[in-house]
């Protein structure tokens, strides 16, 4: 009984804290929450907690402010995640749903997660080697020049123009779409890669699988195609820009905190310019869906010791292709981020499975 209701009593100062920014003594706890104990056992009990660690007194005179240690508690021991109201998963569909490639559904994102959470927002870019083919489309510019469009997994799509040695009627186009479809789609870029490297190469013999390519599909016009095609998407498939590449949202929510003592503001925005800082301090997320929280100094950098990451993984069919979250001082609504985080991050899947 004692245990549940300190945990109570730190779950109060953790709730006054965040919401006025004031270190909270025990007048404001009886008068604040419903405790049913007196102010007596408030102050017995915020005494133990603090003598374990889990709340400090910055000044002599001021009330108690919630330590990392105390923080962690709060977390690992909510018993349900915010959720969030319906108006507020029907703004996150209609916001993200009006998303009209990658780059804009990152975007969308960054500026969705720092409304929602009034933080630094952080969104990876999907990692390419994770990547699978999902669709080669081949259109016809001219007779000898062609449209490569490789489409993947991650909702990016990436075009090339080539030019083919002899002219290409409609069926060696369609012959050539069919046999690189055939190799590269479902395949994880390194397998696609190899398998599209197979079509290049010399004409295959009698032995060979005619599932991946064969005498009676290689006319002369696609055989002479196919090197400049394969070469393309070789290397729009070795196009790893997108590999360290994240999108930042509402750095100007920093403002908040400048006079706040608690916080690392400066650091923190150091930080926003160094993207590889970034992506370590999102971590690698699971792919079971969950939320991690990272509080204080139990991230990668001890200069950003006041700041905590809410992060969690995202991509279709569970494929965990990158990570998404927020970054902001430790003193922050961890249930609230937690809920927007997790929701953002499930439309943002279910975009790129539908995309």
């Amino acid at each position: 009984m004692q245990e549940e209701r300190r945990l109570a009593v730190l779950r109060a100062i953790v709730e006054d804290y965040v919401s006025t920014e004031e270190p909270v003594g025990s007048k404001a706890l009886v008068e604040r929450h419903r405790l049913g104990v007196s102010p007596a056992t408030v102050r017995n009990d915020m005494a133990v907690l603090e003598d374990e660690g889990y709340i400090a007194q910055p000044h002599t005179s001021a009330g108690r402010v919630p330590t990392d240690k105390g923080y962690r508690l709060f977390v690992d021991r909510l018993t349900t995640v915010k959720p969030m109201t319906g108006a507020e998963k029907r703004a996150i569909a209609t916001f993200l749903d009006g998303a009209v490639d990658l780059d804009d559904v990152a975007g969308r994102s960054v500026r969705l997660l720092s409304q929602l959470t009034r933080q630094v927002a952080v969104v990876q870019y999907p990692v390419l080697s994770r990547s699978t083919v999902r669709h080669v489309e081949l259109v016809a510019l001219a007779p000898t020049r062609l449209l490569v469009v490789l489409i993947l997994s991650t909702g990016r799509v990436e075009q090339r123009v080539v030019e083919v040695a002899e002219p290409m009627g409609d069926e060696d186009l369609a012959d050539l779409r069919s046999l690189v479809n055939r190799a590269a789609v479902g395949e994880l870029i390194a397998s696609a890669a190899d398998a599209l490297r197979a079509l290049a190469g010399p004409p295959p013999g009698p032995a060979e699988d005619p599932a991946v390519a064969g005498p009676e599909d290689a006319t002369r016009a696609t055989s002479a195609a196919s090197s400049p095609v394969v070469e393309a998407l070789l290397e729009a498939m070795s196009d790893h820009r997108s590999d360290e590449r994240v999108a930042v949202g509402g750095a100007a929510n920093l403002a908040r905190h400048v006079d706040s003592p608690d916080s690392a503001v400066r650091p923190l925005l150091e930080a926003l310019e160094e993207h590889v800082v970034l992506l370590k301090l999102l971590g690698e997320a699971g792919a079971d869906g969950a939320v991690t929280v990272r509080i204080g100094r139990e991230g990668p950098y001890e200069q950003l010791a006041s700041t905590s990451v809410v992060a969690t993984g995202y991509g279709p069919r569970d494929d965990v292709l990158a990570t998404l979250g927020v970054v902001g001082p430790t003193r922050m609504d961890y249930p609230g981020t937690m809920a927007a985080v997790r929701a953002v991050a499930r439309y943002v899947t279910r975009i790129l499975d539908e995309a």
